[in-house]
């Protein structure tokens, strides 16, 4: 498949400049693209990502991608989405924070034998003489033509200084810049890029005649409309000082229900066919699915092993949605051995008697020593703390009967950790 088709089927295109003339330049052969990255913290987050996993696509499909960090535009900072001007960093945390960046993005592309390139466009920007930079790209853009780019107007009335006025000019050089030192002819970048990206492609078609082209991902957000990659504690980040790899890996294993499928896409290579199949299984299986997400996830960003260590902690403490792996992936999550989590959990039995004489839920619960009077445990039910396997139980007058026992048995859980396995006898 052409590489815009895969991003196409998976999702990333929001804007190109030319679809159809990027598909052709992308059949041709193997192309050299880029993607920026602003070297505003020590470590990438999850906001990061859709482009990186755009860049392995296109990697995988030939293509070279270049990996930008802003060692130079990043003395300024983009304004993009901004309301008001960034801290100015100095340029020994600059430097720190670019170092930090290579390593991290060494984990998703293949840097081997020149398949990708690492530059800091701190070696053109930090030299450029304005005078020579002003007589060559400053009559290229009328001043009318920038204050309409959308990081431009949407500080107009606020107040945007001339310093973060010029970002788009430099980002455009860095894209001529790299046309003519490397072949470079694509820039990609999420869809507030857009203004940047195209001053980009026309700084180098006017300088220098050269046909090169944009294209954009979209913003992405959860089902509710809220921005995608923040957790209760803040931004998600890949360095495992920041977010440990369990934390890392439990805010995939929270992607809501709406959501699991766009970011199966996104965030895994996993075929879509598969993908489209383990989205579409109905709760609580679906709790397969953001298990397989999250252990992808976390195996990118962390590697195999740690994901396997995350993935099996997390069953520990909350529950495997899959222990015998009975639905089929081509995930590597199916190696872990089959875990039998129930046997090792306190035991409590009940006799058909119990079950016959009407045994309430709340009555249960103190049976099996998971609240400590009927009126905590019917507390617990009303405020949904309360579940039969992972079949919730709202209903504090909910009678147990033979039906509630698969093979003989199952788990009652009060609360997040609090489990007991009940025993038909």
């Amino acid at each position: 498949m052409n590489a815009i088709d895969i991003l196409k089927e998976r999702g990333f295109l929001y804007q190109l400049t030319d679809e159809e003339a990027t598909r052709k330049k992308l059949e041709e052969g193997p192309q050299t693209f880029y993607i920026g990255f602003d070297p505003t913290a020590d470590s990438l987050h999850v906001g990061h990502l859709l482009p990186v996993m755009g860049m392995r696509w296109l990697q995988k499909c030939g293509h070279r991608p270049i990996a930008l960090v802003g060692g130079g535009t990043g003395m300024i900072g983009d304004p993009t989405g901004r309301t008001s001007a960034r801290k100015v960093l100095t340029v020994e945390d600059i430097d720190h924070n670019c170092e930090c960046i290579k390593k991290q993005l060494s984990r998703f592309l293949d840097f081997s034998d020149g398949k990708a390139l690492l530059i800091n466009n701190a070696d053109w920007l930090r030299n450029l003489h304005f005078i020579d930079f002003l007589r060559e790209v400053g009559p290229l853009f009328s001043v009318p033509e920038m204050t309409r780019k959308e990081s431009v107007r949407a500080r107009w009335e606020t107040g945007i200084t001339f310093l973060e006025f010029a970002y788009p000019l430099l980002q455009g050089y860095d894209f001529y810049t790299l046309y003519k030192k490397y072949g470079c002819v694509m820039q990609f970048g999420g869809q507030d890029q857009w203004g940047n990206i195209t001053v980009g492609t026309e700084m180098t078609r006017r300088l220098c005649g050269g046909e090169v082209y944009g294209v954009t991902f979209p913003l992405l957000l959860k089902s509710d409309g809220t921005k995608f990659g923040k957790s209760a504690g803040g931004a998600v980040w890949l360095d495992p000082e920041k977010t440990s790899p369990f934390e890392y890996y439990q805010f995939w294993r929270n992607t809501n229900d709406d959501d699991v499928a766009k970011v199966m896409g996104f965030f895994t290579a996993l075929p879509m066919d598969e993908i489209q199949r383990l989205s579409a299984l109905q709760p609580p299986l679906l709790n397969r699915a953001k298990e397989i997400l999250a252990y992808e996830a976390t195996a990118l960003a962390h590697g195999h092993d740690t994901a396997m260590k995350a993935f099996v902690a997390a069953g520990n403490e909350f529950g495997f949605a899959d222990p015998n792996h009975s639905i089929p992936t081509t995930s590597r999550i199916a190696e872990t051995p089959v875990i039998d989590l129930t046997a090792d959990l306190p035991t409590c039995e009940v006799s058909q008697a119990d079950i016959d004489g009407g045994l309430f839920i709340y009555a249960l619960l103190v049976k099996a020593e998971l609240c400590k009077s009927s009126s905590d445990a019917r507390r617990l039910v009303k405020g949904g703390g309360c579940s039969i396997d992972d079949a919730k139980v709202a209903d504090e007058k909910y009678q147990i009967t033979a039906a509630d026992f698969k093979d003989g048995s199952f788990i009652l859980k009060a609360g997040k950790k609090s489990r007991r396995k009940i025993k038909l006898i």
